[in-house]
C-alpha cells in the first residue's frame, strides 16, 4: 500500500502519526548512541593533537640525548688571510696563522703560433710531458700522439684529454699572428712542476713546413713556478704544498686566502646547544598546557576537561610532570642547570646559569643530560644515563609504537566502530518494526474504508425506504 494513501479510511492512521512515533523511537534509541558517537570522535580528536604535541616533543628530547649536540664546533677568525671551519669533536682552542707565502701552481707558454689552426707537426710522433717534484725527479709521464695533420688546437684537447689529472691546457690569443699554448698545473706546490720533450723529432714550429720545432719543447718560458704555501701556527713554522690544509689539526678544515695574520678561536657551539633546549622549553609548555586543558577538573560541563576522568592522560600528565623532579640519575637535577617550573607549571630556562655550568665543566653537563661518566669532584666518577635519555624513555612508554597512546587510539577506534555497529543494528529494527506497522496500518485502514462504505450503503438504504413510507 502506498505511503501517501495511509489514513485515507480511517483519518486516523495516517503516516504524520507515523512519522511522529518515529521521532520518539529515534530519540530515546538512537540519539543516545550520535550523541556517544560524537563524545568518541571528540576524544579522538582531542588524542589526535595531544600525540602531536606528544611526538613533538619526545622528537626534541631526542635531540638533546644526543651526545654529538655537545661536540659542534662554532669557528670565529679575525682576519682576512685564512678561512676556517671546524668539524664536530675537534679540539676547542684558540691559535694565530700568518700567512707568509701562498701556494701557487706552475704555468708555462708556448712560443709564438701564428693561429690555433697552424699544424704542429710533420709526421707521425710522440712526446713525453713529465710531471716533477722540487728536486727535479719524475713523478709521472704522459705520452702525447701527434700526427703531419695535428693543429695546435687538436693538440691543446689531446692533452686535457691524456694529462688532464695533472695538467690543464689552453689556448691564448695573445696578438694578431701571435697565439701561444698555455699549460697550467691542475694541483698548488712545487711538487707539480712539468715539461715537455719531442721524442721523434718531428714538430713543427712553421705551419708544418718543417721539423725540428721547440716552440712547445725547449722554447716553453714558465710564467709563474710552482711554489708550496709557508704560513706559522702559533709561531711554528709550517709548510704544505696546498693553500687547502686538512692535516694540520684532526677536524680542521683550513684554506689560505692571502698573505698577512688572522687569529682563530674554536669553540663548543653553544648556540646550537641553547636553541635546542629552547625547543626543548617551548614543547614541554605546549604539551603541558595541552594536558592541562584536556584533564581539568570543573562543575562546568563546558569548562571541563575532554579527558577530567580519563586515567590514561592524566596518567600522562602526573608521568610528566614528576619525571622533570625524577630524572639526574642521582648526581643532582636539571634545577641545577638553570631550568626552573613555575606554580602555572611553565618550564622555563635561566641561560645564564647553563652558561656558568658548561665554563665550569662542560663535560659533566654533556654527561648529565645525555649520558657517560660524571665528575663527582671527589676523585670519583658517576656512569649515568642522561637526564634527557631518562626523559626521553619515560615519554616513549607513552608516545611510541604499540605504546599507551597508541593502544589508547585504539581502544577509541573500536569503541566508534562499536557504537557505529550498535546504530546500524537499531536502525535495523526501526526500519522493521516501522515496514510493520506501515503494513498492519494499511491493513486496518483498507478494513475501516470497507466498514464505512457499509454503513454508508445501510445508510442510503434505510433513508430510501423511509422515504417511500412517506410519499404513501
Amino acid at each position: 500500500m502506498a505511503v501517501s494513501s495511509l489514513g485515507l479510511g480511517s483519518g486516523v492512521l495516517t503516516q504524520d502519526v507515523l512519522d511522529k512515533l518515529r521521532k520518539a523511537d529515534e530519540a530515546s534509541r538512537i540519539t543516545p548512541i550520535d550523541l556517544k558517537i560524537a563524545a568518541a570522535n571528540d576524544e579522538k580528536g582531542a588524542l589526535s593533537v595531544l600525540d602531536a604535541k606528544m611526538t613533538n616533543l619526545i622528537d626534541d628530547v631526542h635531540a638533546l640525548k644526543t651526545p654529538a649536540l655537545y661536540d659542534e664546533r662554532t669557528v670565529n677568525v679575525s682576519g682576512t688571510s685564512v678561512e676556517m671551519t671546524a668539524s664536530a669533536n675537534s679540539d676547542v682552542g684558540a691559535f694565530t696563522l700568518d700567512v707568509t707565502r701562498l701556494a701557487t701552481k706552475e704555468i708555462d707558454e708556448s712560443d709564438s703560433f701564428g693561429s690555433d689552426t697552424d699544424k704542429i707537426a710533420t709526421d707521425d710522433g710522440s712526446m713525453t710531458l713529465d710531471i716533477k717534484d722540487a728536486d727535479g725527479n719524475v713523478t709521472k709521464s704522459y705520452t702525447i700522439d701527434y700526427n703531419a695533420d695535428m693543429t695546435l688546437k687538436e693538440l691543446k684537447n689531446e692533452i686535457n684529454k691524456v694529462a688532464g689529472d695533472d695538467v690543464s691546457a689552453s689556448i691564448v690569443n695573445v696578438g694578431d699572428g701571435d697565439t701561444r699554448l698555455f699549460l697550467n698545473a691542475v694541483k698548488e706546490g712545487e711538487n707539480q712542476n712539468f715539461s715537455i720533450t719531442d721524442n721523434d723529432g718531428n714538430l713543427s714550429d712553421d705551419n708544418g713546413s718543417s721539423n725540428g720545432g721547440t716552440n712547445l719543447t725547449d722554447n716553453m718560458s714558465t710564467l709563474q713556478d710552482g711554489v708550496n704555501a709557508k704560513f706559522t701556527f702559533n709561531g711554528q713554522d709550517i709548510e704544505r704544498e696546498s693553500n687547502h690544509i686538512t692535516d694540520l689539526v684532526t677536524g680542521y678544515d683550513i684554506t689560505l686566502k692571502e698573505l698577512g695574520s688572522s687569529q682563530v678561536s674554536v669553540k663548543q657551539n653553544r648556540d646550537a646547544i641553547m636553541e635546542k633546549i629552547d625547543n626543548f622549553v617551548t614543547k614541554y609548555n605546549d604539551a603541558m598546557k595541552e594536558l592541562d586543558s584536556l584533564t581539568k577538573n570543573s562543575t562546568d560541563a563546558k569548562e571541563r576537561g575532554i579527558f577530567a576522568s580519563e586515567s590514561t592522560i592524566t596518567g600522562l600528565k602526573r608521568a610528566l610532570r614528576g619525571a622533570m623532579d625524577d630524572i639526574g640519575g642521582g648526581v643532582g637535577t636539571i634545577y641545577d642547570y638553570g631550568f626552573d617550573i613555575a606554580k602555572d607549571g611553565t618550564l622555563s630556562i635561566d641561560k645564564d646559569v647553563f652558561n656558568k655550568k658548561l665554563d665550569a665543566n662542560a663535560a659533566n653537563v654533556e654527561a648529565f643530560f645525555s649520558g657517560g661518566d660524571f665528575d663527582n669532584g671527589d676523585g670519583t666518577t658517576t656512569t649515568i644515563e642522561g637526564a634527557f635519555s631518562e626523559l626521553y624513555t619515560k615519554i616513549d612508554a607513552y608516545t611510541g609504537y604499540s605504546k599507551i597512546l597508541d593502544n589508547f587510539q585504539t581502544d577509541l577506534n573500536d569503541r566508534i566502530s562499536a557504537l557505529n555497529d550498535t546504530k546500524s543494528s537499531a536502525v535495523e529494527r526501526l526500519n522493521d518494526k516501522y515496514d510493520t506497522l506501515q503494513k498492519q496500518w494499511g491493513a486496518y485502514d483498507a478494513l475501516i474504508a470497507k466498514l464505512n462504505n457499509s454503513a454508508n450503503a445501510f445508510i442510503q438504504m434505510i433513508n430510501a425506504q423511509n422515504a417511500q413510507n412517506s410519499n404513501k
